[in-house]
């Protein structure tokens, strides 16, 4: 059992190790240990050269992170929030994004943006939106969202190993949840592909009962998707969960396989239903050939179309939560 906080560390831990062009830089990220406790012990280890604490000002370190890549470093640049991130995000996307398009290849930038994103608990509307569309809008970025600790360890080596900028989505609520981790996924050299989902729950015998369906999701909610599976399977309701892991490039070929074979599809964010991720895979299931093996319209379950509320109960009215999930499949299955 290890959590994704200790996770996120080793591979930060592993890939310092294995490159020295490797660093992290951050507000909080030395001295403190981290905001979130995730790079803790890194500071003492590597020293100020490498762990960095910067001030208060996301635009200024993300373009010194931004530049060092430029130059032949490999940064992992930390937000805080990856709500702080809109101060910076003219670098993420016109100063990364585009320069190896821009310089006909010429010019990598080998950068890892990375911090939570997506709703916490109590911290009201500018503190709790998910970014996941935002950045998987834009050519020349790879967006990553971690679940399992699995997932967030394989997925932060391959970000600081790709040479292009990689955005890692991580989301605070999961940082101290534990997960199983395989003893191949604790070795050095465990790296997962990205733009490939994972089939966390798979439906093994279909009937013509048309009791199967495909859950959809990413970082938190796929726990949501497999705890909303769990209780659907009792009463005979059959769920196939894929972990995306990556929102771009997205992994849609996974999907078209599940949805051949379940002939139904509901989708799972926290993010606004406006352009999200959900409404993506929507539009790649109807231009792709699963569409003609759909036996009813896709679902989507998204946060609500609103600013996030700072009252509890509100709160949990507007982020998605099992019951809304078991009512999704229910609707779409005509239960």
């Amino acid at each position: 059992q290890v959590t994704v906080r200790d996770a996120i560390n080793q591979a930060i831990d592993e890939e310092m190790t294995r490159d020295e062009r490797v660093y992290l830089l951050g507000e909080e990220v030395a001295q403190y240990d981290g905001a979130y406790k995730v790079s803790r012990g890194l500071w003492k280890k590597y020293g100020d050269k490498r762990i960095m604490d910067t001030p208060i000002s996301e635009m200024g370190f993300t373009g010194i992170a931004v530049g060092s890549a430029m130059a032949g470093l490999r940064p992992i640049c930390e937000f805080m929030t990856f709500n702080f991130a809109m101060q910076a995000i003219d670098h993420i996307i016109n100063s990364a994004a585009k320069t190896c398009y821009m310089s006909a290849g010429l010019q990598p930038v080998p950068i890892v943006f990375r911090g939570p994103n997506g709703a916490a608990m109590g911290v009201a509307a500018q503190h709790s939106q998910c970014f996941a569309s935002w950045y998987a809008h834009c050519p020349g970025l790879k967006v990553v969202s971690p679940w399992s600790s699995e997932d967030a360890k394989g997925l932060l080596k391959a970000a600081v190993r790709d040479d292009n900028p990689v955005v890692v989505l991580e989301n605070e609520l999961l940082y101290g949840v534990s997960f199983e981790m395989s003893e191949e996924s604790q070795s050095k050299d465990f790296v997962l592909p990205i733009g490939k989902a994972k089939v966390e729950r798979q439906v093994l015998l279909v009937t013509a009962s048309g009791s199967h369906i495909t859950l959809v999701s990413f970082s938190r909610d796929v726990g949501n998707c497999m705890d909303a599976a769990a209780v659907l399977a009792k009463e005979g309701i059959d769920c196939e969960v894929i972990n995306l892991r990556t929102i771009r490039p997205l992994d849609v070929e996974c999907i078209q396989t599940s949805v051949m074979k379940t002939n139904h599809l509901v989708t799972v964010e926290g993010g606004w239903p406006q352009s999200g991720v959900g409404a993506e895979i929507c539009a790649k299931i109807m231009e792709g050939p699963a569409f003609n093996y759909l036996d009813s319209p896709v679902t989507r379950v998204t946060g609500v179309d609103i600013p996030m509320p700072y009252a509890k109960i509100l709160e949990e009215h507007t982020m998605p939560q099992i019951k809304d999930i078991i009512f999704a499949v229910k609707k779409t299955l005509n239960v």
